[in-house]
């Protein structure tokens, strides 16, 4: 039997908790080690699942890896050389897209097998491929694609939409081209900006980091550097939910309050009001966990979106922290059409919620929680499981905690250190 979470609830959790490095900033910078004439040493990298699979894949590629602390890892990729890429590991993580670019640009040819990843959704690929197309790739799409270019040059290049991995590609590519690209319409999320930062740090130019217009002049050679990756926002509003629906009072310490707005307005949206203290987030004790109606007492909607709209990947979070809150809330996901379909494990769980259509539910709270036997379908809907069994009365077995492992660096062991009843069990 696969390993599994054992979680005993109903206890309110306090302490105090630093949130890894962001996940999703240090796939891309990783795969940008391939653009750097000498060693990169990256700092605060989580040891998560998905991390060790893209290090495996450029090691398979020829790169050195090394890990010289338990979150610092360096790496060299002058000696890496064009090979198929492992379709083993390729479809382990959606991140084995992010090679594209960098490789792309380095060897001029890349072939890619799909990638793997969260079933969260159709997740296009599209927006990749037009924005390398635009510098110059010919791409063919079959079993697998295999993305050519002569040369790259830069182009002025508006994104069919705001893909963040898109971004991150268009980013690698372009510091590589020739000449100048404007990038418009571009993701501009906490990672996206470590994915320009570390390009900068190599000595790219890079404009308009933070902003959705990149002005990028490439076509110089990159060197290696040293880059520290920032604290992971998604985990930073998971420790939120789960000290508002336990009653806790956590102190979340290493934040970065520009990173959170969207964030903390989603969640007070709820009655949930975490404080800023510099680089310390405290969640209290006692919040006053109360859905606040919009003006003319209309039900209120919490929704995702692209940068700085409230984060897709702390819907799920949101959706559990609604059932412990007074009052009635619609949750409107706008990115991805599978997301939501883990509701009914809440309400199999007691959550009085109903599923209008894949994208919308809306909530009535509070209402108690029991424990129960769950499946984790992805990374941010199993933690969102972890927290309503924390909530919830009595025993829970939550299965394929892989996914949650996928994400989320050794949660078991740092939730005990916040007081939860959490085992993993082997076998």
């Amino acid at each position: 039997m696969a390993p599994r979470f054992v979680v005993r609830g109903g206890r309110p959790l306090a302490g105090t908790i630093r949130p890894a490095g962001n996940k999703n900033a240090a796939l891309p910078v990783i795969a940008a080690t391939l653009l750097a004439d000498g060693p990169v040493h990256l700092d605060n990298i989580p040891r998560i699942r998905d991390v060790e699979t893209l290090l495996e894949l450029i090691a398979d590629l020829g790169a050195v890896v090394s890990w010289t602390g338990p979150n610092a890892v360096t790496v060299d990729a002058r000696p890496v050389r064009p090979k198929p890429l492992d379709p083993v590991l390729c479809t382990k993580i959606r991140a084995s897209i992010l090679l594209a670019g960098p490789l792309l640009a380095r060897f001029g040819s890349v072939v890619l097998p799909p990638p793997g990843g969260d079933v969260i959704g159709r997740r296009r690929v599209d927006t990749h491929f037009l924005a390398l197309e635009r510098l110059g790739a010919q791409v063919d799409v079959g079993d697998r694609f295999e993305i050519s270019a002569k040369r790259l040059v830069g182009a002025d290049i508006f994104l069919d939409e705001p893909s963040v991995t898109g971004t991150e590609n268009a980013l690698m590519a372009a510091v590589m081209a020739k000449g100048r690209t404007t990038l418009r319409n571009a993701a501009a999320e906490p990672h996206v900006q470590d994915t320009a930062r570390i390009l900068v740090a190599m000595g790219a130019k890079i404009e308009g980091i933070g902003s959705n217009t990149y002005v990028i002049d490439g076509g110089e050679p990159l060197g290696g550097c040293s880059y520290r990756i920032g604290p992971d926002h998604i985990e930073i509003g998971s420790f939120i939910g789960l000290a508002a629906v336990t009653n806790g009072a956590i102190t979340i310490d290493g934040v970065r309050g520009d990173d959170l707005r969207s964030t903390l307005l989603g969640f007070e949206r709820l009655g949930i009001h975490p404080r800023l203290d510099g680089d310390k987030l405290i969640v209290d004790a006692g919040q006053e966990r109360r859905v606040r109606p919009d003006l003319g007492g209309h039900v209120p909607k919490v929704e995702d979106g692209p940068w700085p709209a409230f984060p897709a990947d702390v819907m799920s979070i949101a959706i559990v922290a609604a059932t412990q809150c007074e009052g009635m809330v619609l949750i409107h996901e706008k990115m991805f059409e599978s997301r939501l379909f883990f509701v009914d494990k809440l309400i199999g769980m007691g959550a009085r919620i109903v599923l209008c259509d894949p994208h919308r539910a809306v909530i009535s709270g509070p209402s108690p929680l029991r424990g129960g036997k769950v499946e984790s379908p992805d990374i941010r809907a199993g933690m969102a499981m972890v927290i309503a069994a924390l909530a919830a009365e009595g025993e829970s077995v939550i299965h394929n905690i892989g996914q949650i492992e996928r994400g989320y660096e050794q949660i078991d062991t740092r939730l005990r250190a916040l007081g939860a009843d959490i085992e993993r069990v082997e076998g």
